[in-house]
């Protein structure tokens, strides 16, 4: 029986996205990569005309971010980080590192408290740069994630002119992702050797 196109596709993304795993766990000196991924990614252009900036709090194998944290929460921005509730992503303006405390499976969350305070609460239309994680990626800015959908849905909804921006070691990086109708691409993919030009949302 034939495959059709649908689970070929989905047989494609899975074999990278293991492949992706296999490298990201082997890459060496995380701590330090990470740091210089990041400091990249806080000289942006981007980042530098954004109010409002998005993090992801690292976990895992991901290239880590929230050493970064204090130096993006003292740059006067508003920075504002997403947590998982019922398969959806909410978004939660940070204002110090007090704020967190490791949730479910060890992940630096907002603290439960202080989740339903009305002025903690933004939406994706409230950012002006979002730091995207995923599993691989390719230079044209093609994406991948753990295929939940989480910042698929999320990104959906952000502004138009927001920049999708991802961090990923030169290790995530495939000649190309397969990509489907409803996939995102991503405005810039930062690595530790390059800043990759993505096709966005155009």
């Amino acid at each position: 029986m034939e495959s059709s196109p649908s689970s070929e596709l989905y047989e494609r993304k899975n074999a990278i996205r293991k492949a992706a795993h296999e490298n990201r766990r082997n890459q060496p000196d995380k701590d330090s990569v990470s740091d210089t991924i990041v400091k990249r990614f806080m000289s942006l252009p981007e980042y530098e005309a954004a109010r409002t900036v998005m993090f992801y709090v690292d976990v895992r194998d991901e290239v880590r971010t929230r050493q970064a944290l204090p130096d993006a929460l003292a740059s006067g921005k508003r920075i504002v980080v997403p947590y998982c509730v019922d398969g959806e992503l909410e978004l939660f303006w940070l204002e110090n590192m007090e704020e967190l405390e490791l949730g479910m499976y060890r992940i630096l969350e907002p603290k439960e408290s202080l989740r339903q305070v009305a002025s903690k609460k933004l939406g994706p239309e409230d950012l002006d740069l979002i730091m995207v994680p995923g599993v691989a990626f390719d230079q044209s800015g093609g994406r991948t994630g753990h295929g939940k959908g989480y910042y698929d849905k999320l990104l959906q909804h952000a502004k138009p002119e927001t920049p999708l921006v991802a961090l990923a070691f030169e290790c995530q990086m495939f000649e190309e992702i397969p990509a489907e109708s409803h996939d995102i691409y991503m405005d810039k993919v930062v690595t530790e050797d390059a800043v990759y030009q993505g096709k966005g949302r155009k």
